[in-house]
């Protein structure tokens, strides 16, 4: 077989030189020895140094279109001789939003979850009983005693809110205290329009639409709710409901489309 010439040789140089220059040497990704001394490599070595120029090549612009392409920018390069030159880039934002419900009665943390269930204490004095004084608490709430924070706050549409009770409160002998006997009085805490309290019913569920209060799709309410026991009733001695006990719970709940 005969040898290339070193014209031939010559050539494929130039244009793989080429080649590599408009795709590589640009970016600084592959830098090309020079001859040192004027010294002109041999045949072989110039055909080596032409695969691997190729090979480096590949690997580079394989590795470019690796590169990801999460982030968009854009640059614009203007020469010439006009007054002013201009040039511009621009880039693009993209915001994701969740949607997100939130309900918090009594003590919490604020969008974010508590396990804490306050247990509100009344005591009624032998001498008063169901002579309709009303009963302050003693102990329990987040505020004071008896006296609780209530939030609710939503970015999707009207939020239904609703109170259910398993049934009148009871004592460990079957007594009973109607959920009625409870009374609330709402305040306005940190919103200018106070959050409602959904009407309490022995074994039943109520609920009430809140209207979104901030644009058309929020809703950011609070309040604070004071609940008293009413004593409109001489009922038998005992202790009624309790901690998650003898109907003495109520279960707010929070439902946004």
């Amino acid at each position: 077989m005969d040898k290339p010439q070193s014209s031939d040789v010559s050539a494929n140089s130039r244009a793989v030189n080429a080649y590599v220059e408009r795709f590589v040497n640009h970016s600084g990704l592959l830098r090309i020895p020079k001859p040192k001394h004027g010294i002109r490599p041999s045949i072989l070595e110039t055909e080596d140094m032409i695969s691997k120029r190729i090979l480096g090549a590949a690997f580079a612009i394989a590795g470019m279109a690796a590169i990801p392409t999460g982030a968009h920018a854009e640059s614009q390069f203007v020469t010439g001789t006009g007054t002013p030159l201009t040039a511009s880039a621009k880039l693009d934002f993209t915001i994701t939003i969740p949607k997100f419900v939130y309900v918090r009665i009594g003590t919490g943390t604020n969008v974010a979850n508590n396990t804490t269930v306050d247990n509100l204490i009344y005591t009624v004095p032998a001498a008063n009983v169901g002579d309709s004084t009303a009963v302050s608490a003693t102990s329990g709430g987040d505020i004071a005693p008896g006296q609780v924070t209530a939030r609710v706050i939503g970015n999707n549409g009207t939020i239904a809110f609703s109170s259910t009770t398993l049934g009148a409160m009871e004592n460990a002998a079957g007594d009973s205290i109607s959920w009625s006997q409870m009374d609330v009085a709402v305040a306005t805490n940190t919103s200018a329009t106070a959050l409602s309290h959904p009407t309490l019913v022995d074994g039943s569920t109520t609920s009430i639409n809140l209207t979104p209060n901030i644009g058309s799709k929020v809703t950011a309410l609070d309040a604070q709710w004071t609940f008293t026991y009413k004593n409109e009733n001489v009922v038998p001695a005992g202790t009624y409901g309790g901690v998650n006990t003898q109907n003495g719970r109520v279960t707010y709940a929070v439902s946004m489309p």
